[in-house]
């Protein structure tokens, strides 16, 4: 059977991972309009409910959201209305905030996410606590046949030096088997799920008059690429906590890309706040005490080197990095 394929009562998937009945209720949901004197974003009413589609299966669609960069600097001045007059000012002060890392003005603005997404990707995301977060159960309904396949160009090895980490990509038979082991062991570990339940997605029995076993027990039988949904709703400065790290070039691809699209968002959203954060955190760069001294003295002339700078070999090869410097030097 195919990668995609199921039983013909199975629901059937667009190719951005939503079904006939949830583009129905998208629809709906977009045609309704309501009046509102909160302030709300043109840029983010254009995108609210779509589905922007991430890796094969899935996306992330904006479903509420509350406050925007007004609501960070009425919150900072503790003022009626949008605070200053002036953008500019209200700009500076973003930036002020973001610098200074003043981040309760931030907390003021919230945003709720309905995200498809693996389940190994769900188990690091659910680390970031600071969020509310209602998931599709198991328990109560019956998994879709959708399973995650890495595209050629993420089959990599593992690294040798991180243990948390790829290497180089997998090349030729090496990859072709690593994809066929995926897509098969996925694909029967559907059948095996649905037989244990004796029944379909939609709750038809495969085998009349045989009793299948509980739902929160035949799940356990499927891997962590199968797909799951949820309901996210966190505050602007946790999720810009969380864009920190996972859209950060060391995360690991399969959340990245999530994070990639929620980043975009989040432009869409804040732009000021978002520049600042950009700047400040995304683009720049978190320097300690030994290594700003170190800094200072090859301002000064002095040719430092790791062993005089008081910086381990670790410490050294990330200021070098960061400075774009030869690490020898």
């Amino acid at each position: 059977m195919a990668k995609g394929d199921g039983p013909a009562t199975a629901p059937q998937m667009a190719a951005d991972g939503v079904t006939a009945e949830q583009r129905a209720e998208i629809e709906a949901a977009r045609a309704a309009v309501s009046p509102t004197r909160r302030p709300t974003v043109p840029a983010l009413e254009d995108i609210l409910y779509r589905p922007l589609p991430v890796l094969d299966h899935g996306f992330v669609r904006v479903i509420d959201y509350f406050g925007d960069d007004g609501a960070v600097v009425q919150a900072a001045r503790v003022s009626y209305g949008k605070g200053t007059k002036k953008v500019s000012d209200d700009r500076h002060l973003i930036r002020y905030l973001m610098r200074h890392r003043h981040s309760t003005p931030f907390e003021m603005c919230e945003i709720k996410f309905h995200v498809k997404l693996p389940i190994f990707v769900a188990r690091q995301w659910i680390r970031h606590r600071t969020a509310n977060v209602n998931e599709y159960s198991a328990r109560y309904s019956i998994l879709d046949r959708e399973f995650y396949v890495p595209v050629p160009g993420q089959l990599a090895a593992q690294s040798t030096s991180n243990r948390q980490g790829r290497g180089g990509l997998l090349q030729g038979s090496e990859a072709e088997q690593a994809l066929a082991a995926i897509e098969g062991l996925s694909a029967e570990a559907y059948a095996a799920y649905t037989k244990l339940l004796n029944e379909d997605p939609s709750g038809a029995a495969i085998e009349p008059g045989r009793q299948g076993l509980a739902r929160e027990l035949a799940r356990m039988v499927l891997p962590t690429n199968y797909y799951t949904q949820w309901y996210w709703k966190t505050d602007l400065q946790n999720l810009l906590h969380f864009l920190s790290l996972r859209a950060d070039a060391h995360a690991q691809y399969e959340i990245r890309v999530y994070a990639d699209v929620i980043c975009d968002i989040v432009a869409k959203w804040v732009p000021m706040a978002w520049e600042a954060f950009r700047d400040y955190r995304m683009t720049g760069a978190a320097i300690s005490g030994p290594g700003l001294a170190a800094i200072r003295r090859m301002l000064a002339g002095e040719n430092v080197t790791q062993e005089s700078s008081g910086l381990s070999k670790r410490e050294w090869a990330e200021l070098m990095a960061t400075l774009k410097r030869d690490k020898s030097r």
